[in-house]
């Protein structure tokens, strides 16, 4: 029997126009502090931005937003709070910031839950911070909300892009549209992620080099914002919004 649930995830979605799903093949890449500067830059630009996260293992954009003292409200279903000036959405409501141990139909069970109660309105982008690696979550992801669109954040690494190779990969296979990719931490001039991101037929967003001054800029968002690594993030939001919305 068909979940009901489903059916409503696209009525919820109806007003969004772009969804960025922020991704990567790995932990530890930036990914979802590129997620939450983000989507601060492009509010900033004045648009209607959304923010959910949905790493069940490590929700972190909570952390990072200093958003714990805020939670959803009840009309209709979940009602996101305003974190400075995002609509602000995360696991972490509802798992008391214990870790949620998910497997297999119970992440598919929980992503259609919280897509199915949360309300975003009319909003112009929503930023999911997607968990890391190629999991159920991903594929929930692309099953249940048709127009996502993947931003693929990796490091210098040769590992990591590894693993963002074939997250790219299976994206490309099924037809998904991919933003482009980010190369995040950058300390050394070298052309080895460009070159391998192109012949794979992607876009090369850019890159943000290391910034040593970021992690004390982590729960202060007006210092985030002051940070080079905030200032690349502005960028690539100018660039990414361009880019979206021209498609």
């Amino acid at each position: 029997m068909a979940d009901p649930r489903v059916s409503v995830i696209e009525d919820r979605l109806k007003k969004v126009n772009k969804v960025l799903s922020v991704s990567s093949g790995k932990g530890g890449v930036g990914k979802s502090l590129i997620a939450s500067t983000l989507s601060l830059a492009l509010a900033d630009k004045g648009y209607e931005v959304g923010l959910f996260d949905i790493d069940f293992t490590n929700p972190s954009t909570h952390i990072i937003l200093n958003a714990e003292s805020v939670s959803p409200t009840e009309e209709n279903g979940v009602i996101p709070p305003r974190v400075r000036g995002l609509k602000y959405m995360s696991i972490i409501y509802y798992s008391s910031g214990h870790v949620s141990p998910l497997r297999g139909v119970d992440v598919s069970n929980a992503l259609i839950e919280l897509l199915a109660i949360t309300r975003w309105g009319e909003t112009d982008f929503l930023v999911i911070d997607m968990p890391p690696g190629i999991g159920d979550a991903v594929l929930d992801m692309i099953r249940l909300v048709k127009k996502a669109n993947f931003l693929v954040v990796t490091t210098p690494s040769k590992l990591a892009f590894e693993t963002v190779r074939k997250l790219a990969s299976l994206l490309l296979e099924m037809r998904i549209p991919i933003i482009g990719v980010i190369e995040n931490m950058k300390m050394r001039e070298s052309p080895f992620i460009q070159e391998q991101v192109e012949k794979m037929g992607l876009r090369f967003l850019g890159e943000i080099p290391f910034d040593y001054s970021l992690e004390e800029a982590i729960g202060d968002v007006n210092k985030l914002l002051k940070t080079m690594f905030a200032q690349k993030v502005k960028e690539l939001a100018e660039k990414i919004a361009l880019q979206t919305l021209g498609d």
